[in-house]
């Protein structure tokens, strides 16, 4: 039985509807997912923040090193201990264990980043922490608004982050202050694309069949490699910009 025109328009026309329907639906998912993210992240911030200005305070560090050497060096290494739990265990973890040991990780990296305020001013810790915010935030909406595959950014910013973990290992014998100003460069340059690439790859991660499970596990590692990009982002700023004591 033929089928008339119109009768095919009203059935094309249905399906755009749905076909639009679903569209919005993702992209409002999508929304409220990065959100979520984004939550995660600024709150780790915060928390971090807060913990480094009370243990500066409080000399909470240098109390903990007069106790045992050894628990100075716990401090110092433990963020580094919790982002490899978060990063190879996350699977097994269920989504509550995974956003304690978020803020766990967020509170101990504060605790050893209160040396900051020992080297630099605070006047100027706050003018590279603007600083450091405006340049993460325009990056990120750049990351998720741009239609360029950034996907190729990623093998080139992760050999620069390798020659900079590999040059700051040598600087802490050779102790150049020449060095020093290249790394914190580069790590500008490294972890201002980074900070593009991380919230692309984090978009492109979403997907609407999640289950709330896998999709807060999801949005807690993306607020982690977003938190990394922003504080080595203002570490190596610091090192620029800061005014030291």
């Amino acid at each position: 039985m033929a089928i008339s025109p119109e009768r095919r328009n009203v059935t094309s026309a249905g399906r755009m509807t749905r076909a639009q329907a679903e569209a919005a639906q993702v992209d409002v998912g999508l929304r409220q997912y990065m959100l979520r993210v984004y939550n995660y992240m600024a709150g780790g911030v915060a928390l971090t923040g807060v913990v480094a200005y009370l243990a500066f305070e409080y000399d909470l560090l240098l109390q903990l090193t007069q106790i045992s050497p050894i628990l100075g060096w716990v401090v110092v290494l433990a963020p580094l201990g919790f982002v490899l739990v978060l990063s190879f265990g996350v699977h097994r973890l269920s989504p509550a264990v995974a956003q304690i040991l978020f803020w766990a990780f967020a509170a101990v990296m504060g605790l050893s980043l209160s040396t900051i305020f020992y080297q630099y001013t605070e006047g100027s810790i706050a003018r590279v922490f603007f600083i450091s915010a405006a340049t993460f935030a325009a990056m990120s909406l750049y990351g998720y608004t741009t239609k360029r595959d950034l996907t190729a950014w990623g093998s080139f910013l992760f050999m620069g982050l390798i020659g900079i973990i590999i040059a700051s290992i040598v600087n802490i014998f050779w102790a150049s202050s020449a060095l020093t100003f290249a790394i914190s460069i580069i790590g500008v340059l490294v972890f201002t694309g980074l900070t593009a690439y991380d919230t692309q790859r984090i978009k492109h991660q979403y997907n609407a069949l999640d289950d709330a499970a896998i999709a807060t596990k999801k949005a807690v590692m993306g607020a982690l490699s977003l938190y990394l990009d922003f504080i080595n982002l203002f570490l190596m700023l610091l090192r620029l910009l800061g005014n030291r004591n």
